[in-house]
């Protein structure tokens, strides 16, 4: 596992990342925590340190995904890949609630993720809502003067 803080992170793949982690989704310029190089498919699982197999996570997700590459769908309750970053997109798999404070999951895969990494746990949830009045979130939302 590396460790690294946010300027060499953008230099390593943060720009990829659009400035966020890439499973919460929460933005690195305003996270108190460096963030984590994580191995989608970890070393010990075989897992390469190529790009392609290398994403950007904060310390939470991180310890929660630990090795799995697999989790339970809470809705069909059965085993599934967890989203790869590398290989999906965002926007194709996942929406914010209503109020955007909350990641849902439009399938399987998805709902799985949001699960095990517990995307939507109370202390995200309270920093989304404070960058949300400051118009700051969703991150990859353009906000108009209303």
């Amino acid at each position: 596992m590396w460790v690294l803080n946010e300027r060499r992170g953008r230099e390593k793949g943060g720009d990829r990342a659009k400035g966020c982690y890439e499973f919460c989704r929460a933005q690195l310029r305003y996270s108190p925590n460096s963030f984590h190089v994580e191995h989608y498919i970890p070393g010990s699982l075989g897992g390469s340190s190529s790009a392609g197999n290398l994403t950007l996570a904060c310390p939470q997700c991180n310890l929660h995904k630990a090795i799995k590459i697999e989790a339970t769908d809470p809705v069909a309750e059965q085993k599934v890949q967890l989203f790869h970053p590398r290989q999906m997109t965002w926007d194709d798999h996942f929406r914010w609630s209503d109020d955007t404070l909350y990641m849902i999951g439009i399938s399987s895969i998805e709902r799985a993720t949001v699960e095990l990494l517990q995307t939507n746990r109370e202390n995200l949830v309270s920093l989304r809502w404070a960058l949300q009045q400051l118009r700051l979130h969703p991150p990859d939302w353009v906000w108009t003067i209303t």
